[in-house]
């Protein structure tokens, strides 16, 4: 029997800004999770025409469509489990614990990948306007029954 794999696309702190590139980068995907700071509902719209979209609320997502949207979450494609949070500073548990294999976070704007043991840390980066000196990014998540990787890819 083959492996089936799950791709996950990873997108964050896009502040309103929905740039082509990254809805290109992200195609394929059979979820989309946004890790926060979206800044517009239309970002997610956007995205919901490529994949299911599981998002969590950012530090700077207010208003009443923001409301709704949760601090934390939980995703799970085919047996895996992954966690979703803005701020990784806020990760109060032990994921490992928890059966968690990847946890997903934004807000510093840097993309990371780190395999922390068993669990891989992946923060894709910020797809929304330039931040200083870092680059534009969205990531990519692919799970399979024995291993998950990510990889950072940088847009235009």
């Amino acid at each position: 029997m083959p492996d089936l794999f799950h791709r996950v696309g990873l997108i964050s702190d896009t502040h309103g800004l929905m740039r082509p590139e990254a809805l290109e980068a992200l195609h394929g995907s059979d979820v989309i999770i946004h890790g926060g700071d979206i800044g517009d509902p239309a970002v997610l719209a956007a995205l919901g025409k490529i994949a299911p979209v599981r998002a969590v609320r950012g530090n700077n997502d207010k208003g009443d469509w923001a409301v709704s949207l949760p601090a934390r979450s939980i995703v799970e494609a085919g047996t895996s489990r992954i966690y979703v949070l803005h701020n990784l500073s806020e990760l109060e548990f032990d994921p490992v614990a928890c059966g968690f294999v990847a946890v997903i976070s934004g807000h510093s704007h840097k993309p990371v990948i780190e395999q922390r043991g068993k669990v891989l840390y992946v923060n894709p980066g910020s797809a929304g306007p330039r931040r200083f000196k870092l680059p534009v990014t969205v990531a990519t998540l692919i799970l399979r029954s024995d291993h998950c990787k990510a990889d950072i890819i940088k847009l235009a």
